[in-house]
């Protein structure tokens, strides 16, 4: 990869630099990921209750971008090593759709989310340790055959060739309450292509998260639909939890608008919008309806170019975000 091309892209996750969380109390994962062709697994060992005990509402609420973790915005390029040096195109398999809703209103940049419905209960911000230190992004519950699916991005599951740990969803997230509940992982996944080398065309991740009072997440917060292999450049509604200035961290932004294709390094979708740091892994939607709060997602808030500001960008769901998303609705 070409040094220069790797200082244009900053991820949008978020993290911590704290002295008091440089060795987690609580960050046991077995390292080894069992990679079958079409996703990669990483078994989480950690008990559900001692990683729910470990995120602390102040922990949850010093989280800051992780960008801040890395002294060299050429460190989080690093991410698109493998479409610099070559794009990689995305596989376009038969169109899906699981199921999807209504019309919608435009546009916005980014905003606070007022609307009420269905994506305060789903939407929601995730929780992790990486790299020694407490981080978050953003992920949604999605329709699944286990009721226990997070879609989120990649790099909000592994990133430089380790999985995160201590790995836990906080739907609704709302300033330190968890007003849902806390859902720990049992299991996270990523596509082959994030995996091995970090493609951004691939920055897609999951988690199947553990049951809380017997009861699965989706029977409580409800799910979104999720569609594949669907088309580009159109509308979308984009959410997600930025934790960098402007933003806090604190509440449920969105931003709106025609998408286009990118043309430079990837072949993600691009909006116009601000969400900064911590919006990482949020959920991009089709057909969203206001009234309801309710859509279809296509894609993951992933990353956004330093040269361009107020743009993000988010992979295109194609076959292998679909394995993805049955691996994980199987486990």
């Amino acid at each position: 990869m070409k040094r220069g091309i790797s200082r244009t892209v900053t991820l949008l996750a978020a993290g911590l630099v704290a002295t008091a969380l440089s060795t987690p109390a609580i960050a046991e994962v077995r390292q080894a990921s069992s990679s079958a062709d079409d996703v990669a697994i990483n078994q989480i060992a950690t008990a559900a209750d001692e990683v729910t005990a470990y995120w602390t509402p102040e922990r949850m609420r010093e989280a800051v971008p992780m960008d801040l973790l890395l002294a060299d915005v050429a460190d989080v390029g690093a991410a698109a090593s493998s479409v610099a040096e070559g794009r990689s195109e995305v596989a376009r398999g038969v169109e899906r759709t699981v199921p999807g809703v209504g019309p919608r209103a435009f546009p916005t940049t980014g905003a606070p989310w007022d609307g009420g419905g269905e994506v305060v209960e789903t939407a929601g911000r995730v929780f992790f340790n990486f790299d020694g230190n407490a981080s978050s992004c953003s992920g949604n519950a999605v329709t699944s055959g286990n009721k226990s699916v997070v879609i989120t991005a990649g790099h909000c599951v592994k990133y430089q060739g380790s999985w995160h740990t201590d790995w836990i969803f906080v739907p609704g997230y709302d300033d330190g309450q968890a007003p849902y509940g806390e859902w720990p992982a049992r299991l996270t996944l990523t596509t082959p292509q994030w995996e091995q080398s970090e493609d951004m065309n691939y920055d897609v991740g999951a988690a199947v998260v553990s049951q809380v009072d017997g009861q699965s997440l989706t029977d409580v917060v409800g799910a979104q639909g999720i569609a594949f292999n669907q088309g580009r450049n159109l509308d979308m509604y984009t959410f997600g939890y930025p934790a960098a200035d402007p933003y806090d961290g604190s509440t449920l932004i969105h931003c709106s608008g025609s998408t286009i294709t990118d043309f430079l390094l990837t072949d993600d979708h691009g909006m116009n919008c601000d969400m900064t740091g911590g919006s990482s892994g949020g959920p991009w939607f089709l057909d969203f309806d206001e009234s309801t709060g309710t859509g279809t997602q296509a894609s993951v808030n992933s990353f956004g170019y330093v040269f361009l500001p107020g743009y993000m960008f988010g992979p295109y769901f194609g076959s292998e975000a679909e394995a993805l998303y049955d691996a994980a609705q199987t486990a």
